[in-house]
């Protein structure tokens, strides 16, 4: 697992041993930055399930100005320090919140914090054949705080794998799609969200409160 592009190029982060981290494989990071292109220049960003705050130090190495990594696990949260240091990049350039996801969201949305890019390559669900799907992705896209921290003009980007079906709610709109193996990355938009858009509490607001 290495940095593929920008000031950091070539340097090859450190990852947990075993399978309590799936890193997203390079090769997908190749195709989700090709997409993206100069969108990444000066952009904030929040990774979700940042795990060893890959898709972030990625993010940073092409020009990003600011990144997020929320992180449940302390020992995760070890290997984005690590790696933030093997990259070269200042302290300050990723603030690490050692938090449940869905508590982070909640917060930030209180906050009136908005990003430009989040990114978000949680745990794979299982195969959901007659019923709607339980997997963390699922709970991210109906997660009512969410839409709330896309900046007007930015972007959500979701993982996950192709077994699990997920369902769009109408807070969601598709611009792409990409396909590679059995992962699945969903590049999405809030289409209502409105420039100075104030936060208010969401239909149902116990949803995602920590």
């Amino acid at each position: 697992m290495r940095i593929i592009s920008g000031v950091a190029a070539g340097r090859t982060l450190k990852a947990p041993k075993g399978y309590d981290v799936r890193p997203t494989p390079d090769l997908v990071k190749q195709a989700i930055f090709n997409r993206m292109g100069a969108f990444v220049v000066g952009a904030s960003v929040l990774e979700l399930f940042a795990g060893t705050g890959a898709l972030s130090l990625e993010c940073l190495s092409r020009g990003s100005a600011h990144a997020i990594c929320v992180e449940k696990s302390e020992k995760h949260a070890h290997f984005i320090r690590q790696n933030l240091e093997i990259c070269g990049f200042a302290p300050h350039s990723i603030e690490l919140r050692i938090q449940d996801v869905f508590a982070a969201i909640h917060q930030l949305a209180q906050e009136g914090r908005r990003f430009d890019l989040i990114l978000a390559d949680p745990p794979y669900g299982e195969k959901n054949v007659g019923h709607r799907s339980r997997s963390l992705a699922q709970k991210l896209l109906d997660d009512p705080w969410l839409p709330l921290i896309v900046a007007p003009s930015g972007s959500f980007i979701l993982g996950h794998t192709k077994r699990d079906t997920l369902e769009l709610p109408a807070t969601w709109q598709e611009e792409k799609e990409m396909r590679h193996g059995d992962s699945m990355m969903r590049f999405l938009r809030h289409p209502e969200m409105a420039p100075n858009r104030s936060v208010e509490s969401p239909s149902n607001p116990e949803t995602g409160s920590p």
